[in-house]
């Protein structure tokens, strides 16, 4: 399965792009906002596409031609404003689900976060993050896609322990990054992730058994 990951620079995406390209099952191709960024990927041989989430619907959907599936990994990040908060983890993450659409992709997987589906547990201090990655979710599940949500609590900068938990309705957490980007591996080779949503988290289960088990 070709994957296109948008948002490859981002640190959950580089981690998944290096899996996916380490993997014997899928190709990937990363999708980047600015040219500089392509030389540390296709130094690995890795196919890279320009475009950008505050583009068109046509961009995207030319940078996910021939792919078979699409990964949103991307975020405006906690330095930036709340117009980017809006444009990208909002309305950027929309025309990926409507160009993936128009692109005849019929798989795609959303990195969401913990509690994005609760209103009630919405912490105050970044309650526009959480508006934004609600509807943008919404959106998919309207979608004609066969979706995969995953919702992962607080993301972490360190070594993976390759164990998670996954539930519907989990309150508090967090996992480290390249944990989270393993999981979405883990959904590409499993159907039965096909329109599920979940709340993630590090736990006591090994990924590919948590998957299964969904």
């Amino acid at each position: 399965m070709k994957v296109l990951v948008v948002g490859a620079n981002g640190q959950i995406g580089k981690h998944l792009v290096d899996l996916l390209n380490e993997s014997t099952d899928h190709e990937v191709r990363a999708m980047l906002r600015k040219p500089e960024q392509t030389a540390q990927f296709e130094e690995r041989g890795i196919e890279t596409v320009i475009a950008s989430l505050e583009g068109s619907v046509e961009d995207i959907v030319s940078a996910a031609k021939g792919c078979e599936a699409v990964v949103f990994a991307a975020g405006s990040g906690g330095h930036t404003g709340l117009d980017k908060t809006l444009l990208v983890d909002l309305d950027g993450a929309v025309k990926t689900v409507e160009a993936s659409e128009q692109a005849g992709i019929d798989r795609f997987i959303m990195v969401s976060a913990l509690q994005a589906n609760n209103r009630e547990n919405w912490a105050d201090v970044i309650k526009p993050y959480y508006v934004a990655k609600h509807y943008a979710d919404r959106a998919l599940l309207q979608s004609s896609l066969n979706y995969t949500i995953i919702r992962p609590g607080g993301l972490l900068n360190e070594l993976g322990t390759g164990k998670i938990e996954i539930a519907d309705n989990l309150k508090t957490g967090s996992i480290p990054r390249i944990d989270v980007a393993k999981t979405i591996l883990a959904c590409l080779n499993e159907k039965n992730t096909f329109k599920k949503s979940f709340d993630l988290i590090s736990g006591d289960t090994e990924i590919e058994e948590a998957i299964k088990e969904v």
